[in-house]
Parts: C-alpha cells; sequence; structure tokens
C-alpha cells in the first residue's frame, strides 16, 4: 500500500499519516518524488486490516488516494518507488554512481589467483574505463577438486589492490558468516546465482547494509528474481543492484546459457533498481561477448559486468569466457558508442 499526498500537504499531514501507519503496528517509509510526497507501508498488511486501514488513511486531510502495490514484491516495485534508485559508492579512493545516465562498466577476473595477476589486471581494467573490480575471493564450483579460491587472503588483495589502484571492487559471499568479513574487505558484495534463493544469506547481506548485486538463478522466474531482491530490500539493504546472467540454455553446443536480455527492459518497467547484465556468463564463450555486451548497452543496461584476465587460457576458473585486456578495452570502446546513440555515457 501506498499513501499518495497532494503536492500542498503540509509537514504536519505528513507526520499524521505516518504516525497513523505506526499505530497501526506497519512499518511506514517516506518515499522519493518529484512533487508530491509519497508514503509507503512496508509491511505484509492482514486482508481484514486492509479496507480498514485505507479508508482510515484516506480520510486524513493531505491524503490524495490511497493506492494497492499489486505486485508480490512491494520494496523493489516501481509501484511503490516511482524514481529510479541511485546506488552511490564512494571508498575514498574511487567513487561511483550506478542507476544514473552513466552505464557502469565491472571488470576483472573470475578468480583472485595471485598479488600479481589481480593488480595487473585491476591496473589493466581501470585503464580501459572500468570503475568496478570484479574478483572471486570464495568460488561455489561444481566439482569439489576445482580451484575453491583464495579466500580471506584473496579479500586482504582485492582490498589493498583497491586502494592503491584507486577502484571500487566486488567480490561474492557465499554464507551469512561471512558476510561481515567480506564487506569489510569490499565496496560491493555479490550473491552469486546458485545462492539467489539461500534466504539466510540474503537476510545477513541485508541486515549488513553493504551495497550488494544479487544475481538472476539461471531458472529463475523475474517474480522471483525480485522477491529475492525484497528479501535485501526488506532486512535494511538500501544500495540493491539486479543481475541478469543468463538462463538455462535448451542448446548447450555452442553457448553456456542463454542471455535473457528481454529481462533488462521488463525489470527496468517493473522495478526502481539498478540492472547490471553479465554476457561472461550469459554466454560463456569469449568470441560472443562482446556483442552480448553491445546488446546489452542497447537494451538499457545500467551497468555491464564482464570477466578479464591477462592470459585466459592459464587462468584457475572460467578461462574460456574471459576477455584479454586489449579484447576488454576494444569491447569498452564499442559500448561506449552505443551508449553515446541511445543518449548516455560510459
Amino acid at each position: 500500500m501506498m499513501v499518495l499526498m497532494y503536492a500542498a500537504a503540509t509537514p504536519q499531514q505528513i507526520d499524521d499519516v505516518i504516525a497513523r501507519i505506526a499505530h497501526s503496528m506497519m512499518q511506514p517509509l517516506r518515499l522519493p518524488g518529484d512533487e508530491h510526497v509519497a508514503i509507503g507501508i512496508a509491511s505484509a498488511i492482514p486482508p481484514d486490516l486492509r479496507p480498514v486501514l485505507t479508508e482510515a488513511l484516506a480520510m486524513l486531510p493531505g491524503v490524495e488516494h490511497v493506492i494497492q502495490i499489486s505486485r508480490p514484491y512491494k520494496l523493489a516495485s516501481r509501484e511503490f518507488r516511482r524514481v529510479d534508485t541511485l546506488v552511490n559508492i564512494d571508498s575514498g579512493t574511487a567513487k561511483v554512481e550506478i542507476g544514473g545516465s552513466r552505464v557502469v562498466v565491472m571488470a576483472g577476473p573470475c578468480s583472485v589467483e595471485n598479488r600479481e595477476q589481480i593488480f595487473e589486471t585491476a591496473r589493466a581494467v581501470k585503464a580501459a574505463g572500468a570503475t568496478v573490480l570484479r574478483g572471486g575471493a570464495y568460488k561455489p564450483r561444481t566439482s569439489p577438486y576445482a580451484f575453491q579460491g583464495l579466500g580471506l587472503e584473496g579479500l586482504r588483495l582485492l582490498k589493498e589492490v583497491g586502494r592503491e589502484v584507486g577502484i571500487l571492487t566486488i567480490s561474492e559471499v557465499m554464507a551469512p558468516e561471512d558476510v561481515e568479513s567480506v564487506a569489510a574487505h569490499v565496496d560491493i558484495l555479490q550473491i552469486g546465482a546458485r545462492n539467489m534463493q539461500n534466504y539466510a544469506l540474503l537476510i545477513a547481506a541485508g541486515k549488513s547494509g553493504h551495497p550488494t548485486m544479487l544475481k538472476r538463478g539461471p531458472s529463475a522466474s523475474i517474480d522471483e528474481f525480485l522477491l529475492a531482491a525484497e528479501y535485501l530490500l526488506h532486512h535494511g539493504s538500501q544500495d540493491v543492484m539486479l543481475c541478469e546472467r543468463g538462463v538455462h540454455p535448451l542448446d548447450r553446443t555452442y553457448t553456456r546459457n542463454t542471455l535473457d536480455l528481454n529481462a533488462v527492459p521488463v525489470l527496468k518497467q517493473l522495478s526502481h533498481l539498478p540492472v547490471i547484465v553479465d554476457p561472461s556468463h550469459g554466454v560463456g564463450v569469449a568470441r560472443y561477448v562482446p556483442a552480448m555486451a553491445r546488446a546489452s548497452v542497447a537494451a538499457g543496461a545500467d551497468g555491464i559486468i564482464l570477466e578479464v584476465h591477462p592470459s585466459p587460457k592459464d587462468a584457475l576458473s572460467d578461462g574460456a569466457q574471459s576477455l584479454t585486456p586489449d579484447q576488454f578495452a576494444a569491447t569498452v570502446s564499442e559500448m561506449r558508442q552505443i551508449a553515446i546513440a541511445i543518449g548516455r555515457s560510459l
């Protein structure tokens, strides 16, 4: 439910609406808007209370009308928040705004392998236009014998490289008990596709309040994806980003996944949250990544996240989908032209 106030509503009238909602043991949220103030109810409203509360709020001075939110997700819905969410991150040595007119580029290796590799990659991707360095410290792998990441040492390297090179960092967190540690070392938490419905992890990440990028599961519907984001928002996180990274393909002969670019405009219509696209995981084959990166910008993505490795053939994970620094620089240049063509920058 959302209460839309008249443009001329007084501060006292707004406070009275907030007090009435709180009196009903509901959580009121003051929402941003261009001219009108709106107050949302970030709680599940019992069916028997809904008509009573609707009538009571509609009768208060200053209230223009009461809007019922039809979506199962509330806080993530554009019905609830009409203006786009802007995620602003400032580490002290680097900063970025995600969700505005500029398309943000995130790039780096699938896994942090050693100090030389992550520093070389960080300098290369920053020089080419990336503002966020990706790198996995903890890696969920299909095989227990595959490289699982450097763990805490990988996080320490990300913190060091972020400060020294002057670039923001993002890394995956896999367990609720690791949220605090990962958040202390990187600027953005990533919740991977395998953990999209790990509700304990979503709750812990939400309670941390740390900027979080949530990846869509390969079999998840749009509503399931947004309900997962709702967990983050409901438990306190304001800086949430959605990441489309591909769904299960009909044919695995040529690509790893099918990059669902339909999801970009759909998510932008349904939700106010920034939308990131991951073409690297979306197709899983390096030769196809640049084309899908360009297409992602054209589809309206607020950011692109790409895997880049100094020597993909020697990568300990996901080398087949990783770009070289030179390939990455060329791809960024192509994406920039498309961004300009649709009235954005990169």
